[in-house]
């Protein structure tokens, strides 16, 4: 497809959604416009088999978040003046009428779909490729997800083949385009039921040049092993499960590009005595039955290792939380939940003293409340 096509085809509208329209939208208008111009919905339909192709052709630029910046791009500088050979006002070198700035539309089209190099520029220059992003999982104990910690990492993973930096051919010889995707990167392949989608070219595996003499070492894969230590810093206040990202830590980039970024999920084992709800932290405490009703000050152990005093008013039922300020992770606090414990076995003393107690209790029964009957 020529670059004119490009430029000139209005993918907003066959979409039949507004330029300003948001990723939701666009979706909701692709699946639907798709549904109703299927080919296995409409057999025999040429007409609606040239609108499904139209429609899927669209939602592959503006349905993808970088294409759609760059295809906005595009548009947006052709409706102001034209490119060369656009049919639209000539166009030397800048933006509008002013020049003084070059522009390569080669570069544009290259980097929207799949292109690595200038088109008009005879030559091809192969592009620096992001390094992949690595996923490994540690596993650390409360306390140091609390407070924070750094840990050593062992790490196995692609890099570039240190023979060939990547390139994938014999070091001392020299590319040339790739013949099979013409050096874009990328191939259009079929998915069934009239869908085509890009995917990287067999051949070149990407890098839009091939060499006739593929390296030694990696065999023309371009890839090779690394096995590195790094150091990682875990942040205060990390919860289980979460994921940190180390930017820059991740695999090598290719052709000088740069690295990609590490992301570390990171398993948090449990803690004998404290739970956490949010910041805040939480723990159960004893307390005995005469405690609870007549009041006690009872000493309460923290995550930091110093114990605090708690006071417990007489009365305190079973399962009331009392909130100690401060002492949770971070800027959070230190819930203490009482529990009353009933003795098992009681001594024959124990036993005499909580007869005389029920006796001068009255007999008042505590569950009287539920048998009342409520007006309507």
């Amino acid at each position: 497809m020529s670059n004119t096509d490009w430029a000139t085809k209005d993918f907003y509208a066959v979409l039949g959604v507004g330029k300003d329209a948001d990723a939701k939208d666009i979706k909701k208008a692709y699946r639907k416009l798709a549904r109703e111009n299927h080919p296995d919905s409409n057999p025999g339909d040429t007409a609606k088999h040239e609108r499904f192709k139209q429609v899927a052709e669209a939602y592959d630029v503006v349905g993808d978040v970088k294409k759609r910046a760059e295809y906005d791009q595009i548009r947006d500088a052709y409706a102001h003046g034209g490119f060369p050979g656009f049919g639209g006002g000539g166009f030397s070198g800048g933006f509008g009428q002013g020049g003084g700035q070059h522009f390569d539309l080669g570069d544009i089209l290259g980097g929207m779909f799949g292109g690595g190099f200038s088109q008009g520029s005879g030559r091809a220059r192969p592009q620096a490729r992001r390094g992949a992003d690595i996923e490994t999982e540690t596993t650390i104990g409360f306390e140091e997800a609390a407070r924070g910690t750094t840990l050593n990492l062992r790490l196995r993973s692609d890099a570039p083949c240190a023979n060939c930096r990547g390139t994938g051919g014999k070091p001392g010889t020299a590319p040339h385009r790739c013949p099979t995707c013409d050096g874009t990167g990328a191939v259009t392949a079929s998915v069934g039921g009239g869908f085509m989608m890009n995917e990287t070219c067999p051949h070149c595996g990407g890098r839009q040049l091939v060499y006739d003499e593929p390296c030694p070492v990696c065999h023309g894969s371009g890839h090779g092993l690394s096995e590195r230590t790094i150091t990682a810093r875990i942040p205060a206040g990390v919860r289980d499960g979460q994921k940190i990202k180390l930017k820059g830590k991740g695999g090598g980039g290719e052709l000088g590009g740069a690295p990609g970024d590490l992301l570390v999920l990171v398993h948090v084992r449990a803690h004998r005595l404290f739970k956490r709800r949010g910041d805040n932290l939480t723990i159960d405490v004893p307390v005995t039955f005469t405690e609870a009703a007549l009041g006690a000050d009872i000493v309460v152990p923290t995550l930091e290792g110093d114990p605090v005093r708690v006071r417990i008013p007489a009365g305190t039922p079973n399962g009331r939380s009392f909130r100690v300020r401060g002492r949770g992770i971070r800027q959070g606090d230190l819930l203490v939940t009482v529990q009353v414990e009933v003795p098992a076995t009681l001594t024959e003393v124990q036993r005499e003293a909580l007869e005389s107690f029920r006796a001068a209790s009255g007999g008042a029964d505590p569950r009287a409340g539920l048998f009342e009957r409520r007006g309507e």
